[in-house]
């Protein structure tokens, strides 16, 4: 089912290998993966020498699936709001306040900043080495066989088949502005990016409802309909 269901060049994050981890049965890395979140998230604040022993994980996990380590730091992006707000924290934090470089910052607001940015990264490293070393396919096979709702595996798996048809949008718009000389550089350009970003949305959500009665109108039925089984 998930190999026509997603098709062959659709997995974004996935590194290529051959390793224990890449063979490993995906239900397995993301029982793995969840449990290691919940321990990380679990961590008391204002102790941290606790996360040196789950960096020390990931970084064995790494050596093993040999992902180089270039690879997921570049995909840390996705981290930059949360480290905005981090960085933030101390200063509109309430309670004792201390010095840090010549600044006055709240004390409890430095350690819950350390603490959120230390569990975000944890956190985003370990989903990216489960996304790394797992095919898309695979990996919505394992969320059935843990028994995910049927529908909402389904969805991820239509959202994995068209997140590029949607990316691909996105760049051909970004060209159509640049081949006009449009070149945002400073918040009065925001207006036209949210207008570009609006257009893109409307015509996703069009081009679902075509492909929805498209598929409807040769005979598609869900596979995790009444009396059906996932395959």
């Amino acid at each position: 089912m998930w190999s026509e269901l997603v098709g062959a060049n659709h997995s974004l994050l996935h590194y290529s290998g051959h390793s224990p981890l890449h063979r490993a049965p995906s239900h397995w890395k993301i029982v793995a993966t969840v449990a290691f979140v919940i321990a990380v998230v679990a961590t008391p604040t204002g102790i941290f020498w606790p996360y040196a022993g789950y960096l020390a994980v990931l970084a064995a996990a790494t050596f093993i699936a040999r992902i180089p380590p270039a690879y997921l730091a570049r995909r840390l992006v996705v981290e930059v709001p949360v480290v905005v707000f981090a960085a933030w924290l101390p200063f509109i934090s309430t309670g004792e306040r201390v010095t840090l470089l010549g600044l006055s910052v709240s004390r409890e607001g430095l350690l819950a900043a350390g603490a959120l940015l230390a569990k975000a990264t944890l956190g985003v490293l370990a989903a990216l080495l489960l996304a790394a070393t797992t095919d898309i396919r695979d990996l919505l096979a394992g969320l059935t066989r843990l028994r995910l709702p049927g529908p909402l595996v389904e969805i991820m798996g239509f959202m994995a088949r068209y997140v590029e048809v949607i990316l691909g949008d996105l760049a051909r718009m970004r060209i159509s502005l640049v081949a006009r000389g449009f070149n945002p550089r400073s918040p009065r350009h925001w207006p036209v990016v949210a207008q570009s970003l609006g257009a893109l949305f409307v015509r996703s959500y069009e081009r679902g409802e075509r492909v929805h009665v498209a598929m409807l109108s040769r005979g598609y039925a869900s596979s995790f309909g009444p009396g059906s089984s996932p395959r």
